[in-house]
Formats: structure tokens, sequence, C-alpha cells
């Protein structure tokens, strides 16, 4: 008997009907043979009011306390649906993140998965039960709630699909699948059949909001083949999974855009041993992730050391490099809002040369100057000013030839 793990997405349990929708599709595909996991997101809309409120009562909300308010978005959709299940003669449960053993580290509102026992989703299952499982969120070793960041459901869905050794785990949105780049954005762009761990990943990291990216990086560690589809039509997806010979072909499978930047420049800083240690050790301390980093050339023996953080983490990042930036006596901070991140990604890559050089050239052609670059094996990334995000990407898609990519 084959088990699938299917997640659902915000938009696509965001309303009473469409809870009747996802009951719908978990009862044909209980029909049809298989076991089923289902895994909720809350109701679209449903953290960010959640946020709003917890803002309205403080500037800077407990950390630990956001956790316990936001788990219980996730909580009314399991049990909305499983009421619907079992309206309808068929035996499901809902569970929480800590009734299946769901246990991550204590970084609140970021959590990591540390692991996963899932033994009553086991035992559910043995006894004919569909589990529906609230996603996003599972419990330290203090047994305080955690949740895992914004998409978390993604995870929660990969990681119990892993530890039960699913099937499949299909990922229901409000898109059909992966596609080249953000048809919002670029009219033109395609849906992928199939991409590698690698690509996806990169692309999640890199502005496209269909995956989490820890989810893909949990699927590609355990090998969890996860599908992409829409809740709302038949049809196709996205497989995301091992890299083959025929993804190699293109050199550039998809562009992103991310304009959830911000760059933080540190001004007059010594140019000597341990300086950068410092800047980042505390940055990690506070669990802010940095992305790209330059740092210009000495002259005088100072330097000045730019560095980009995600626009969210930007309230709590600039008073902690400001602290080191006194005590390691630098000339000043500056900050810079408005810019994003224009990226290629391709596993095709590792063979085409020119990608870089054309990547370029293309964004000199539309008068768009590049602040910082970024590489590595799979991708290409530059930092432009916010207001040319759009164009740079409609230039790249076109130049190399995806607008032409089969879908």
């Amino acid at each position: 008997m084959t088990l699938i793990v299917q997640k659902y997405g915000g938009t696509s349990v965001g309303t009473i009907e469409r809870i009747h929708r996802v009951a719908d599709r978990v009862a044909h595909t209980q029909r049809e043979g298989n076991q089923v996991v289902v895994v909720l997101s809350a109701m679209s809309g449903e953290t960010d009011r959640l946020v709003k409120l917890a803002h309205e009562v403080t500037t800077v909300p407990d950390e630990r306390e956001m956790d316990m308010l936001l788990s219980t978005g996730e909580r009314i959709t399991i049990a909305l649906l499983s009421m619907e299940l079992r309206g309808r003669g068929i035996n499901a449960r809902s569970f929480t993140g800590r009734q299946v053993g769901i246990i991550t580290d204590s970084a609140h509102t970021k959590a990591r998965i540390a692991r996963v026992t899932a033994d009553r989703i086991k035992e559910a299952l043995k006894q004919g039960v569909i589990p529906v499982v609230a996603g996003f969120q599972g419990i330290n070793e203090q047994s305080d709630v955690t949740t895992l960041g914004r998409g978390g459901s993604d995870l929660s869905a990969v990681a119990l699909a892993a530890a039960l050794k699913a099937d499949r785990c299909v990922i229901f949105t409000d898109v059909d699948g992966v596609y080249t780049a953000d048809p919002n954005i670029v009219p033109a762009a395609r849906r992928i059949d199939k991409i590698a761990y690698e690509e996806m990943l990169e692309m999640a990291s890199l502005g496209a909001k269909v995956l989490q990216t820890r989810s893909v990086e949990f699927a590609a560690k355990f090998n969890v083949p996860v599908e992409v589809n829409s809740s709302f039509k038949e049809g196709k997806g996205t497989l995301v999974t091992k890299e083959d010979v025929d993804m190699e072909a293109a050199a550039i499978a998809g562009v992103t855009g991310d304009r959830n930047q911000a760059k933080i420049t540190v001004i007059g800083v010594s140019d000597m041993p341990g300086i950068a240690a410092r800047i980042f050790g505390a940055v990690a301390e506070a669990h802010i992730n940095v992305d790209m980093i330059i740092q210009n050339m000495s002259q005088a023996a100072l330097t000045d050391l730019s560095f980009t953080v995600p626009r969210a983490d930007l309230k709590k990042a600039v008073p902690i490099i400001q602290a080191v930036a006194k005590d390691i006596e630098a000339k000043s901070v500056s900050v810079t809002e408005a810019i994003a991140k224009v990226s290629l990604i391709g596993v095709g890559m590792r063979s085409h040369s020119g990608v870089a050089a054309k990547m370029f050239e293309v964004l000199s052609r539309e008068g768009v100057n590049i602040m910082m670059i970024s590489t590595s094996e799979i991708k290409i990334s530059c930092v432009i000013d916010e207001k040319y995000l759009e164009l740079a990407m409609r230039s790249l898609h076109s130049a190399f030839d995806l607008d032409q990519a089969q879908s």
C-alpha cells in the first residue's frame, strides 16, 4: 500500500468551502487504496493577523510567546478538516506538532527540527485512521512550543514523509508547480516538469516562494520525492528529485527575484584579523542569516564591510551591528533597504561556460547597475536597485531562452 503525505497551504484551506475541497481530495486518495497523512497550514491571512495582534500589544514581542500564539492557527484547520472527514464517515484524527513528536531546538520563531518520532502517526495508520497534522510547529526539549519559520508547514510535511518512509510527499498550493520565473512578473514563464534538489534549493533560497528552503534541504538529505501541485485544478505538477543527465542539458533552469533584502555596511573597519569574526559572530548568535559579503580594498589600514540580511531581520540586526561597530571602533554603520537580488539557477552551469558574462552583459544593456555579486556552482546572484528587479528578471528570462522552455 502506497503511503502519501499531502500538505495543503494557507490558500488551500482559506475558507470552509476550500476545506470541503481538500476533504474531497483526501477521500479520493484514500479510495484509490493509499494511506494518507495530511499536513495543514493555517488559513490564509491568519498568521499575519496573529502577528499584527502581537505588535499591537508590544513593539518587540517575546519570541517564545510568539510561537505559542502563532501555533494556534494550524490547530484550527486540522480540527475543521478532521470534523469534515469524520462527518463523511472517514476515520480521521487531528494532531499537533507536539503530539506527533516533532522535536526541535530552541530557536523560537525559526526552530530547526532535531528529530521526528511519529509514533502516534504510525499507530493511527495501523488503525486505518487518517492523521491530520498541524504544520509549522513542534516542541523543544523543555516542552515549549516552537515554530519552524515562514513556510514551515512544507518542512513539517517533508520531515514526516522522511520519518514515515513515505512513497511521496505532495505539496498542494495555489500554483500548479515550479516555474522558470514568477509568472506574475514574467508572463512568458513556463512550468518545469522536473527539477533537481539543488536547483530547487537555490530557487527557494533566492526568492521563489513555492517551497520553504529548509524543506528542500530535508528532502535532499533523506531522498524524499516531493511533488508541487495545485489544490485548485487537476493536472501534472513539478517533481523535485535527484539530478539526472537531462537536467544538465540546459544551462539555466530559472530566474528568481528577491525583494526581501537589506544591505548593511560597516564603514571604516580596522583591516586586521578577527574583526570579521566579531561582526558575524554577533549576527550568528542572534540567528540572523547573512547572505552576500563584500569587503572593499583596504586604505590606510581601514576597510568597509558590506553584507546582506533578510529585510525582516533588519530591525533586529542593526542594533547588534551598531554595538559591535562601536566596540571595534568603526567609523559608522549605513543601511540600504531599497535593494533586490536577481539570480540565475541551473545545474547545467557546471558544463556551460559564459553564463556570468552573458548575465552581466544583459543587465548592462538594460542600464542596471550591479552592487554585489555572489556565485556558486549552479547559481549567480546580483544585488541591484529594487526598482529594476522586474526589468532584470524579464530580460534575463528572455536572453537565456527560458521563454521557449518545454513545459
